[in-house]
This record gives structure tokens, sequence and C-alpha cells, in this order.
């Protein structure tokens, strides 16, 4: 296992009804900015009880964040914080408002001629505004890191970036406000955590079994919880269990002193920025397309996984690792989220331009650091059709 740092800074509040606490979270006298995505959250009383948290404070709003948050709409929040003099963002939605609202936070007091070059050039964040959070889909864990992920139309990309200013002062997680959630969303916050633990976990052995264990735990409660949601999504426990998972997926704790991948979602980005998928969707089509690519690279740690997460035990390595891949993608398809391009509407024709596109800003990709453009068109060939 290699050597670590971990500092993870957010204050979370968890449980039925915990949105009351918000009035003890917020700074007193701040001006705040409450950001939220299409307007579910003023259809479910979500809305309603985050204003009551803000009664005692000046409250600006900017709705409308989309799921894939575009540089074009934040930069009118933007706007609006400046010549408010907003000092705190709070999110209230899913972890798409939360990316949003990082790079607004990290925009505002950004001092370069345009904040795109956080994404762009990897521009450093020198301040933030400090920023709460009020979560109603469980998916991203953004709600618990200091990362985000934003898109531009002009230019249709997809790009991350992170700063330890962007972790969230708290996280007010309550799990009823989950369960207005349609399948398609419920289903893609199961996938997305559970790639993300792949993406921690699927690599070598690093001489980490607790690491290990923790990443097996997750994959496995959500193996569990996925079908449970999808065929009682009003049962509390079921979508507080899902909550909790999909935070512990991606807060840091598993990715300590191990080898990470992130190959799957720097290609995933690739694709919701040319053709719109969720991106939920794009990981379910890239993962098992990537691991038959890669599995002679990760065939220890497949193996593990067949074995401890499928009960895979019998045949030769090679057919254990085909087994667990194929389980893997037969567990997304039961959820309903397909695997294929074809199934999307888009034609293996062209799609060499991603991996150009990618190795072109990104070098190789990989915990290898040996995907380059030649290798990410092989894997999107693959899982074309």
């Amino acid at each position: 296992m290699n050597n670590f740092s971990y500092c993870n800074p957010v204050r979370i509040i968890f449980g039925k009804g915990s949105i009351a606490q918000l009035r003890r979270q917020v700074p007193a006298g701040a001006r705040v900015l409450l950001t939220y995505g299409s307007g579910s959250i003023k259809r479910n009383g979500v809305y309603e009880q985050v204003m009551q948290g803000l009664e005692e404070h000046t409250v600006s709003e900017f709705g409308g964040i989309e799921a894939n948050p575009r540089y074009e709409t934040l930069m009118q929040a933007v706007e609006i914080a400046r010549r408010e003099k907003i000092d705190f963002l709070l999110s209230t939605g899913g972890g798409s408002v939360l990316d949003g609202t990082k790079f607004i936070a990290a925009a505002v007091p950004f001092a370069g001629a345009d904040p795109w070059e956080i994404l762009s050039r990897r521009a450093p964040v020198a301040a933030a505004l400090p920023l709460g959070c009020v979560l109603t889909l469980p998916a991203t864990g953004s709600e618990m890191n200091s990362n985000a992920v934003v898109s531009r139309e002009a230019t249709r990309e997809k790009r991350a970036f992170s700063s330890p200013l962007l972790y969230p002062l708290f996280s007010i997680l309550d799990p009823e406000t989950t369960m207005s959630l349609p399948p398609r969303q419920t289903a893609n916050g199961v996938v997305d955590a559970f790639v993300h633990v792949c993406e921690q976990y699927m690599t070598w052995p690093a001489a980490a079994p607790l690491q290990d264990r923790q990443a097996e735990a997750i994959l496995q409660t959500l193996i569990e919880v996925g079908p449970q949601l999808l065929s009682q999504p009003q049962e509390y426990d079921s979508r507080a269990t899902l909550m909790w998972a999909a935070t512990q997926a991606l807060n840091g704790l598993i990715g300590c002193g191990v080898p990470q991948d992130w190959a799957t979602h720097t290609i995933g980005h690739e694709i919701t920025a040319a053709w719109g998928l969720d991106h939920a969707q794009t990981l379910a089509v890239v993962l098992p397309a990537l691991l038959r690519h890669q599995e002679p690279h990760k065939r220890a740690k497949l193996l593990q996984y067949g074995e401890r997460i499928w009960g895979i035990t019998g045949g030769s390595e090679v057919e254990r690792t085909e087994a667990a891949i194929a389980a893997t993608e037969s567990y997304f398809r039961s959820l309903g989220v397909k695997t294929r391009l074809a199934e999307y509407g888009i034609a293996a024709a062209g799609l060499e331009a991603i991996g150009q596109r990618i190795e072109a800003r990104d070098g190789k990709i990989g915990e290898h650091r040996t995907l380059g453009a030649q290798e990410i068109t092989a894997i999107l060939k693959a899982c074309a059709a």
C-alpha cells in the first residue's frame, strides 16, 4: 500500500427530517445564493423546507442547472453572485447541481480572464466562496469530496477539476427527499456509485486488504439495494442505504494508498459531451468493454472481484474473469441501464475522434497510463454494437 494523506472536512448531517438543521449550519448574516436544477425541489417539498431554514438570511436564487452542468449556464449564476455580493452558496439537488455550485464558488473570485481556465488549463483555485449542500439525488459522492465536472456547450467538452477549497462545509442527506426520483435516476445513481468503486478497486493488488474489503462491501450493498429500490421506491431503509453507499463510494477513503484507474470516466465524459447521454449510462457502456480490453492487466483483481462479489470460482482464470465482467454487465441491464452504444442510436463510425481528443488533451490514461487513442478506439468499438 502506498503512502497517503486523508483529510475530509465535510460535516455530514444524515437522516429523516435533517433539513430542519439547516438554519444552524449557514453562517449568521450570510448572503446566500440558493442553486438548484429543473425545479423538482419545488414540487417535492424540499424547497419549502430549505427556505424555512434560510428565513433569517438574504437569499437569491438560481435554478436551471442541468444534469450535466453547463459552463454557459453557470456563468449566469456567477454574474448574479458578483452583483448581489453573495458570500455563501447552498446547493439543493443532485450531484450535478453541487458540481455546478462548486464551479460557481471557484469562478466568482477567480482573478483570471476566463474561469473556464480552471478546467481547461488547470488554473489553481486560489479562493472560493464557502458552500453547503442539501442532497436530493445520491450518485456522484460530490457531497463529501472536492471534485466537480462541468460541460461547455460551445466546445462540446466535459472537464473535471478539484480543489481542497471546494469541500462543502456541510452536506444534509435526508433519504426521504429521494423517494420521488424516477426509476431512471435511481438506477443511474446505483450505477454511478458502483463504477466509482470499480475505478478505485479494479486495478492491481496493492497490499491494501482493508480498502479492498471496504470497496467490496459497497459493491455488495449496491447489488443488494438496487433491485429493492426499483421494486419498492418508497422504502426508506433502501433509500438511506443507497444514499450512504454513494457517499462512501467517492469520499476518498477506499482510494487511500491504492492505484486508481478513472479511464472509464474519462471516456464516458467524452460520450456525454458528444451525444448527451446520462453520465451513468456512459459508465455502464464503457466499463465492461474496458475491463475486457484490460483483462490481462487487471486479471488478479478481476479474479478476486469475481469470487468475492459474484461467487465465481470454477473454470480457467480467463473464463472466471469473463464471467465476472458478464455478471457486472447483466447487473447494469437488470436495472434498466443499457450497455451498448447502438442501443442509444450511436453508430461506430467516428469513434476514433474520442480517443484522439483524449490523448491530445490528457496523454495516455488508466492506472498504467497505457490507454491512448488506439486503445480507446478499440474499447469504444467493442461496446458499440
